[in-house]
Parts: structure tokens; sequence; C-alpha cells
């Protein structure tokens, strides 16, 4: 009977969630959706050395504002809980299969200190061994169950010596299994080391409470980064030897996201030097130190999704922009690359653009108007505020980019000196004045009789849009570019324009004067 679809994201609170470990989650949350099936989250946190306070819920913030909900697990609950390791481990859950697979001659006890630990791997050095480890062939030098009788491991368990327990690796093996991207993965078991299962403080590690927990959780499909690839070998022996075989999930290993230079796997450092956030939202790290966000940075989390989609997956059709709901019906693991996916800012950047301008001119209001309020900018009501985003909109990558150019709230204080210099003429305030007359004269002060009427006024006076429209821009605006004239006059209106002229008029002589003397 076939199974039905589980998944699992299984992060540990180690610090921020980097947007790789959130291209991981959606592409677990994509693949069970698509096949009927649930996602689950889970903590793993095991190595308690390295547990940073906050970063658990953290990770949940995150994983909110991405739309990426869990079915079951931490912050949800569910039948196969409890979700954290470290709450199942007080609950003894992984002891008992330690202890199966000692005893089945699988995995064995090891009382080395640190201190000859790290004389064998000096020993191996000094003998020419190229990569040092507790393997098949160093585990017969060395203080474990295989070297020690029954009865001085016994002894050894019973004054409470500190110990670990280690797989042993089969001898002359190969190990393989098939990977749901990479086709089959072939291992020999020399190059593998007797990895330890369960440490001395009594937890298990990764690998141990990995396999035990997918497996308590009937978790179907392992969907995981890169990194991962090298622990596969060791995880199909721990189904072997614990006898799961028949119930092991199928693994897919997902490519890396790399630098923007394509050199290396991406990081924290190369966002902080590059001027790009690597998490997807605001870290605040127990030390005080910030790292910045996507949320933050005004990223819609559609966009910063349909971004990470793309990260190593393509729908194999020129379409680019899916909701999340699109990427699930899209999504399929056999369009997930094996090579690395450079990381691109500015193609991030566009699918925002493509997000703000799709949005509707009164939602984008509401988004813009804290901002407005916060600068402290009067407005007539909410369909200014809309007609300040429809004019704004095709030039913005952010919300807060919609209110770049002020000159839509108050009157310019300001003007651009590269047009100064170069548009306004000895004749441009003549000109301009004849045109004010045209302006004031427009009862229906609308963009398209604004429009005509200024077309009108060139032709009459055989005048080029180059001899006029910079300079009645620079009035109006203080810019030396932007949207349609036309449009921003009407959204002023006559009265606001023909006071921008006036005061502009006088002002801009006076700067051109002191440009010229200067």
């Amino acid at each position: 009977m076939e199974r039905k679809v589980r998944v699992r994201f299984a992060p540990s609170p180690t610090g921020p969630l980097h947007i790789g470990g959130v291209r991981t989650a959606l592409y677990n949350y994509l693949f069970a959706k698509k096949h009927g099936g649930d996602f689950l989250l889970r903590v793993e946190d095991t190595d308690q050395t390295r547990y940073v306070k906050g970063a658990e819920d953290y990770i949940l913030e995150a994983l909110k504002w991405c739309g990426i909900t869990p079915d079951e697990g931490v912050g949800v609950g569910g039948e196969y809980g409890p979700y954290r390791q470290s709450e199942r481990k007080e609950a003894g859950i992984y002891k008992k299969y330690v202890d199966q697979l000692v005893e089945s001659g699988n995995a064995y006890y090891a009382f080395d200190t640190s201190e000859e630990l790290d004389q064998m791997r000096e020993n191996l050095k000094a003998a020419g061994v190229a990569a040092p480890q507790y393997n098949a062939n160093s585990r017969n030098s060395m203080k474990n169950s295989l070297t020690l009788s029954a009865e001085e491991v016994q002894k050894r368990l019973d004054a409470g010596e500190p110990h670990v327990v280690r797989v042993k690796i089969p001898r002359n093996e190969e190990i393989k299994f098939q990977d749901l991207i990479r086709g089959w993965v072939v291992v020999h078991s020399a190059n593998l080391d007797d990895k330890v299962l369960f440490k001395s403080d009594g937890m298990p590690t990764y690998h141990m409470a990995n396999v035990v927990d997918d497996y308590m959780m009937k978790i179907t499909h392992v969907i995981r980064g890169e990194e991962w690839l090298p622990s596969g070998p060791l995880h199909v022996l721990l189904y072997r030897f614990l006898g799961w075989e028949d119930v092991m999930p199928e693994f897919a290993h997902l490519p890396l996201i790399l630098k923007p230079d394509g050199h290396g796997k991406l990081s924290k450092r190369d966002g902080d030097r590059l001027g790009f956030p690597v998490f997807p939202i605001e870290w605040k790290a127990p030390d005080g130190e910030i790292s910045s966000g996507y949320r933050e940075a005004g990223y819609f989390s559609e966009a910063h999704i349909n971004m990470l989609a793309f990260l190593g997956w393509n729908p194999g059709t020129p379409q680019e922009i899916f909701s999340l709901e699109g990427l699930t019906e899209a999504f399929t693991l056999e369009r997930v690359g094996k090579s690395g996916a450079k990381f691109d800012p500015d193609k991030t950047k566009w699918f925002n653009e493509q997000y703000l301008r799709a949005k509707t001119n009164e939602e984008l209001a509401q988004l813009v108007k804290p901002l407005v309020e916060e600068k402290g900018y009067t407005y007539s009501n909410d369909d200014f505020l809309a007609s300040v985003c429809d004019l704004m909109k095709e030039r913005a990558t952010f919300v807060q980019d919609l209110l770049n150019d002020n000159y839509l709230f108050v009157a310019p204080t300001a003007y651009d000196e590269k047009t100064l210099r170069k548009k306004w003429k000895e004749n441009t305030p003549s000109i301009i004045n004849e045109l004010r007359l045209i302006l004031e004269g427009i009862s229906d002060f609308n963009s398209t009789n604004i429009e005509t009427e200024f077309k009108a006024f060139l032709e009459r006076n055989e005048l080029g849009f180059g001899a006029v429209l910079p300079g009645f821009r620079l009035l109006v605006t203080g810019a030396g570019m932007g949207p349609s004239m036309f449009d921003i006059c009407s959204l002023l209106g006559k009265e606001e324009t023909l006071a921008r002229i006036d005061s502009g008029l006088n002002k801009v002589g006076q700067l051109k004067e002191a440009l010229q003397n200067g």
C-alpha cells in the first residue's frame, strides 16, 4: 500500500535561519502539498553546546512570514510528538534504539578520552594517513567494547565512566542509495568513519536522532541540503541495522545556493559585503549584533518565496511569477538541478518590483500610508495616496520607494543643479510665463487637457519639448526627471502647480545667477 507523503523541515536552533534553510523548508512544503501530504517542523536541538537563545522563536516567526505553514510539529502539535529532540531524549526514545544497535553488534561503547583521540590522530598522521579517523582500521587499537573484555566494559559502565556509542561501519562494502535529484549514490565503507551515535552527556547525535525521528514520524521523503549528502550512507546503514529498510524514506539532496560570482556557498558575510540580506527577517543576536532581513528591507514575502523557488528549480516554461499555490502546482523534484544556483541580488529586486506593480493602487496606498504619516506629510484623502502610488510604482522596487520623490507632498526647496546649468536658458522664464497663462486657463485641470494644451503651445510657438519641459519640471518638482509632468500637475491641482511656478521662477533665477557668478 502506498504511504501518505510526509516530509519534515528540521532546523537546529543555533542562530538565524539562512535563506538556504528557507528554501529547503519551501521545497519540502511544496512537495508535501503537491502530493496531498503533511509538512512537519521538527527542531533538532541535540547539540546543546551550540544552542542560541531566541533562535527557535526566530525560526517560527520567519516561516510564518514566508507563508510556509507546518501541518504538524513545533508550535502546532500532532500525534507524533514531542517535536523537539531534547524533549524526546528526556522521554528515553533514543536510548532504546542505541541499546538495540549495541546488542546486535552494529554499534559499540567507546571510552577513549579526548587526549587519546588526539594521540590516535597524530599517530595516523605520522604513519602517512591523509585523513586520520576512528574507523574499521583504527578502532582495534582504541579503548572500546571491541577491544575490552565484556567484564571490563560492564565494570566501566557500572562506574559511570564517560563514554560514547559509535556505529560499527562494516568493512569492504559498497553502500548505495538512489537520490531523487542525483541518481545513484555509491560510497565505499572504507571512506566512512565510526560516527558517534550517542554522546557522553546522554544526548543522541544528529545522525541517530535524525534517523529514529524520521522512522517514528513516518517520514517518507527526506529533502535536505547538499551538505548532508555525505551523511546519506550512514543513515542508510542505520535503517538497515535497525531493521527499517522497508520504510526507509527516499532522499533528495538540494544544490547549494552560491555567491553571486558562483564561487562558494552564499554566507552572511557575502550579504554584509555586497549589501543584501541573507536572512528572511531581521535577527538580533544575544550579543546585540543585528543582521538584516528581507522583511525589514521592504521585500514582500511572496516575492521572497518566488525568488527562492527559482534558486535551484525551474518550471520548464518561461513563466517566472508564481503564487505559493502556483508553485505548489508546478513544483517537481525532477526539475531541481544538481549544480549550485547563483544568487542574483538584482533578480531578487526584480521579483519584488513585479509583485509591487501587480498590487492595486488602493492596496499600495494602505501600505504607504504609515510611511507618509511617519514623515508628517499632509494629504487630502486615500484617493490621493492611490494616485501617488499609480504615478510612482513603475519606478519603485519597494513600498518605501513610492515616497522617494517627496514633491508630490511638499513644494521643492532645492532644484536639480545639473538641469539648471544645462537646460535653464535666458529665454526660459518668458516661455514658462506664457505657459503659465495657458495652464491657468484650463477649466478642467486633468492630465489629458494639460497635455493637449501643452503640445498646442509648443506647436504655436515652434518649440521642442526640450526647450520647455525640463524647466517646467524643475519649477514644479525641483527634479530633473520623473513621471509624466501632465500626471504630476493633474495630481497637484491647478492652484498648487501655478503657485510652484510663481515661487520657483524667483528662486531658480537667483540660483542660476549665483551659479554663473560662482
